[in-house]
């Protein structure tokens, strides 16, 4: 992925981390940035970090190292860069902006690492969940009544949606609240 051999690799980094941040860089120099267009700053925000998620996606466990390192790669700190301009030009106060990357970030790489994790444990490769939605619902309603009465009457929206629709749903809600 690096395009480099193990004596070379070794001249340039110091230890896993270094390899770490590396190997994520090169994951963010696919990812395109857009000009910062204030009228259109939450989809941009939203296209951006669908970028990363599709990324740490194609490379499961990618997600453990980006939660585990603070980026210093040139590329990583430009995505980072250009993520923190459309905020800004969207209106959003500097520091609030500032955290709104660590909380947007963290969630993307605990979602993609969620995913990568559910992956190695899951049976069927086209299901979605470790346990299929349908057994989901029968353990629910098999629930006691009077300890999970809200757990089996709305089971059907515990279970709903799809990966993607609930990554979309909680990027909005995020954004919702930093305009």
């Amino acid at each position: 992925m690096l395009g480099a051999g193990p004596s070379s690799l070794y001249a340039h980094i110091v230890n896993k981390d270094d390899i770490d941040d590396l190997l994520v860089g090169r994951l963010y120099s696919e990812i395109v940035l857009p000009e910062p267009d204030p009228a259109r700053w939450q989809e941009q925000i939203r296209d951006v970090y669908t970028q990363i998620r599709d990324q740490y996606l194609k490379y499961p466990g990618i997600s453990r190292a980006v939660l585990g390192t603070v980026p210093t790669n040139l590329v990583t700190l430009k995505v980072r860069e250009g993520l923190l301009a459309i905020l800004l030009a969207g209106g959003v106060e500097p520091r609030t902006a500032a955290w709104a990357l660590d909380a947007l970030s963290l969630y993307v790489s605990a979602y993609a690492l969620e995913r990568s994790l559910v992956q190695q444990r899951r049976k069927d490769p086209d299901q979605e969940w470790v346990v299929g939605r349908e057994e989901l619902l029968h353990r629910f309603a098999a629930l006691p009544a009077d300890a999970f009465p809200h757990t089996r009457h709305h089971a059907a929206e515990l279970t709903s949606g799809t990966g993607d629709d609930r990554f979309g749903f909680t990027l909005g809600l995020i954004m919702a609240n930093l305009a």
